[in-house]
């Protein structure tokens, strides 16, 4: 899979839709992508891997005493992804010769 395409699978999506709204810098627990996303840890690790794969994501693993963590960051290539497929959706939703979809705060894309 390349380029955006590996974004129009639901879970990808929202996937890459929870780190993105974190900020750069921060990444975001495995346990609360899980509960963000509403997967298993089994279906999240493999989505996680296409999407390490295609270097939309970067996952680290490190013990904090005996106990294993897993953080999950949206890389840059990530984010430029996920920007054009919301881009391309907006396109799909307004239709080739519709008005831009404009963004408010409370509102779907749609309007």
């Amino acid at each position: 899979m390349r380029g955006t395409s590996v974004l129009f699978q639901p879970s990808r999506l929202r996937i890459m839709a929870a780190l993105v709204a974190q900020t750069a810098q921060q990444g975001l627990a495995f346990s609360a992508l899980k509960e963000l996303v509403g997967l298993t840890d089994g279906n999240l690790s493999s989505h996680l891997s296409t999407l390490e794969q295609v270097g939309y994501v970067s996952v680290e693993k490190e013990f904090v005493g005996k106990r294993p963590r897993t953080s999950v960051w949206a890389t840059s290539t990530g984010r430029h992804a996920f920007a054009e497929c919301v881009d391309e959706l907006e396109t799909i939703i307004r239709g080739p010769n519709g008005p831009p979809v404009t963004h408010r705060q409370g509102q779907s894309a749609a309007g």
